[in-house]
């Protein structure tokens, strides 16, 4: 863990006691299993580890690393030793958040099957969530599946152990197909009966974890998909890891046996006897909805079975615009370069496939096709024809010919040897025109046979065109940051893919695809790999991640700009401010200042922003004082004096101090000469120019504020490096007022 995040922490347990005190919404077992998956996953560490602190001895392998499976039995025997900061967790990208949670329900999920398989599920405590699943199977289950039993409606016994997750596709195809009087309708029902089961099950319980994490949320989708022929996907294997005394330990469950294939009734096309039966997909397709009320849609995409040969390919689909993600070769991250991954690709596929169309092509209209031949098989004919009708006249001439004798005809047989002759020749050339019609038909129906081929793979081309797109949005990329040129964005060390506000009407639904798409085993196979994808989809108001969001309300009296509170930053705000000097002992990140004197302002999206076309009143509405007054303190006047105080690290790291005022006329003018023929030139209100000056001093407090806490937090050397970068940029910055903008320098002339 990074030296200054460690030692912010023992400051905060010695200083802040409250900041410390966590949650308490999880079971031993569950916070050790967290502690468990978050170090185990390279992108949650990175993201969120930091916010999980083991208290404890560290118990490491012979080869030094951690030994995950007995410091979990540490925690459970101890809980107190793991220290979960839910506030800064909740900071965290929504996406990881929901990955995390929806790895813990998928967790609990197994544990909850395994112990209705031991039969101990009153001794584990499970009975009652079990029953919830059991309901949840229950509910879409045909009627074949299920019988009375002590008055109640129970699960047939065999159809039970649907409930092991060891069980491929395949493996719960058999035992369908154990009940002969079945049809493929009803057993697909009971497949489709489980898969909802697990999902909603677990979307459930992930949306539960996720909301106890800090995770915030009116729109929650969680989805498990899998895709291809569920040949091979043998359910929840267990990772192996050596304990200190060189014993194998199971680690973390590796549950790829609950995701879900979408079955359909189908003919194998390389079964012998063709009946139809149940079968996998070879992709997937779950519908979603975008975000209203100028929130962003928040996509979060988590691979768990890929095949390093076979490029893992995902694609988003929003109102005809395509935006295909691929995997890498060697990790479960998705990126929009198709180059990103190596390895066999769907483009690949498709460009073998049309390479065949070409060569059946060739076949058909080449040099040599079938087009050709034919046409001179045709030629042929004709001559033949043509030669026939000669040869047959020529016979006719020689048959029906006479001789005169003594003035009389006589009909003879004088040319008996040239008729037999011609007779031969005509025989000969009905022979020819005969091969010549069986080649020519021979070659027609092979051509048939090609063009029917070709169509098939024509048919598919166009399938795999559909699903990945011919067209793709453009994308620029910078440090795995891509940004589309209809501003959606993907993050490839989150993997997290965001729409932007709709601009559509808040009544109006707007609606997007994900499809998964599983390998072929090769271009013209039928047989597919396998891929299993975890989907998460939130709402999310824009900045949410911030690490400092400050919403202060009501901080200056009536035309002041002086702030009437000695600090802007609370405890909470502690680890957020550390994570921002930590940010600023980078060089490589940018630091940007960023302030707006705003002028009035108007709430949008539950969000306060610069009333471009503000309608100023004279007084606050009402007839008496007391009611002016009333008015002032309403929601609809106080909500709009807002100075907001943001800070965002990313890629580059971004301070905004942003300050409103209502609507009611400001007499405010500026003492200083050059600020105030500023305010004239430019022709500002004066409640822009208020807001300026506030947004001046919010900034100069900040400056300030922030200055004794990295003194406080950081050693020194690193404090006075914070201090030097942070006071330089502030100085050089400029205050955004209208069309102009105000150097922060010129406030303290």
């Amino acid at each position: 863990m990074n030296y200054l995040l460690t030692s912010l922490f023992a400051v905060l347990l010695s200083c802040f006691p409250l900041i410390a005190q966590e949650d308490y919404f999880l079971s031993p077992q569950s916070k050790a299993y967290l502690y468990h998956t978050v170090r185990k996953s390279p992108i949650l560490e990175q993201n969120i580890g930091r916010y999980i602190v083991y208290q404890g001895e560290e118990i490491t392998l012979p080869n030094g690393e951690i030994n995950y499976d007995s410091t979990e039995q540490k925690i459970i025997n101890q809980p107190d030793l793991l220290m979960i900061y839910a506030h800064d967790i909740s900071r965290s990208p929504k996406g990881l958040l929901a990955e995390l949670a929806n790895k813990m329900a998928i967790w609990e999920l197994n544990k909850l099957l395994q112990s209705n398989r031991n039969n101990s599920l009153i001794k584990d405590g499970n009975a009652t969530d079990y029953e919830k699943f059991e309901q949840l199977f229950l509910s879409k289950l045909p009627p074949q599946a299920k019988k009375e039993k002590r008055d109640e409606i129970v699960i047939v016994k065999r159809i039970e152990k649907f409930t092991n997750p060891t069980l491929t596709f395949k493996d719960k195809v058999a035992i369908l197909d154990g009940f002969g009087s079945w049809t493929e309708i009803e057993k697909k029902q009971v497949i489709v009966a489980y898969n909802n089961a697990v999902n909603t099950f677990v979307s459930n319980r992930a949306q539960q974890i996720f909301t106890q994490l800090g995770g915030k949320a009116d729109y929650f989708r969680n989805v498990l998909t899998a895709a291809g022929d569920g040949s091979t996907t043998s359910g929840l294997f267990e990772e192996r890891e050596k304990d200190e005394r060189g014993r194998w330990n199971k680690g973390l469950p590796k549950a790829v046996g609950l995701f879900p294939y979408e079955p359909y009734i189908g003919f194998k096309p390389d079964a012998k006897k063709k009946k139809p039966e149940i079968l996998s997909n070879g992709s997937t397709i779950h519908n979603f909805e975008i975000a209203k009320e100028g929130k962003e849609t928040n996509i979060h995409l988590d691979v768990w079975g890929y095949n390093s040969e076979k490029q893992t390919t995902v694609v988003i689909k929003r109102e005809g615009k395509y935006y295909p993600l691929f995997g890498s070769s060697n990790t479960r991250f998705l990126s929009p370069d198709s180059a990103y991954g190596g390895g066999t690709t769907y483009y690949s596929l498709i460009h073998k496939l049309e390479q065949d169309i070409a060569d059946l092509e060739d076949k058909i209209s080449g040099r040599r096709g079938y087009d050709s031949r034919i046409k001179d098989l045709e030629g042929r004919k004709d001559d033949t024809n043509l030669e026939i009708e000669k040869k047959e006249k020529e016979l006719n001439e020689i048959r029906y010919s006479t001789i005169t004798t003594n003035h009389e005809k006589y009909k003879t047989d004088s040319k008996r040897k040239k008729r037999k002759k011609r007779q031969d020749e005509v025989v000969s050339a009905y022979n020819l025109l005969k091969d010549i019609e069986k080649k020519i038909r021979q070659l027609k129906l092979e051509k048939e046979q090609v063009l029917y081929k070709k169509s098939l793979l024509e048919k598919k081309v166009q399938e795999m065109y559909n699903a990945i797109g011919r067209k793709w949005v453009e994308y620029k990329e910078k440090d795995g940051y891509y940004l589309y040129e209809d501003s959606t964005t993907f993050n490839m060390l989150t993997q997290e893919f965001v729409f932007p506000p709709s601009k559509v009407e808040k009544e109006d639904k707007e609606y997007f695809d994900i499809r998964l798409l599983a390998m072929p085993m090769s271009h013209l196979s039928n047989n597919y790999d396998e891929v299993m994808l975890h989907i998460n989809v939130t709402d999310a108001t824009p900045l949410y991640t911030s690490n400092v969001q400050l919403q202060l309300n009501d901080l200056f009296e009536v035309d002041q700009y002086e702030l009437k509170q000695d600090q802007l930053f609370t405890a909470s705000d502690s680890i957020a401010v550390v994570e921002f000097f930590e940010s600023l002992l980078d060089n490589k990140k940018d630091l940007n200042i960023i302030a707006r004197g705003g002028g009035v302002g108007v709430k949008k999206n539950n969000r306060v922003v610069i009333n471009y076309n503000p309608s100023e009143l004279s007084n606050y509405p009402g007839d008496t004082q007391d009611e002016r007054l009333a008015a002032k303190e309403s929601s609809r006047f106080k909500d709009l004096r807002t100075t907001e105080v943001i800070i965002h690290i990313d890629r580059s790291i971004e301070m905004q101090v942003n300050s409103f005022t209502d609507p009611v006329q400001s007499n405010f003018k500026p003492e200083n000469e050059d600020l105030l023929s500023t305010m004239n030139r430019n022709n500002l209100s004066g409640n822009q120019m208020l807001s300026t000056y506030r947004a001046y001093t919010t900034l100069k407090a900040l400056k300030s504020e922030l200055n004794v806490l990295a003194g406080k937090y950081l050693p020194r050397k690193e404090a006075t490096k914070v201090i030097d970068r942070l006071n330089k940029a502030i100085d050089k910055s400029k205050i955004t007022v209208g069309a102009t903008s105000v150097k922060y320098k010129t406030f303290g002339k």
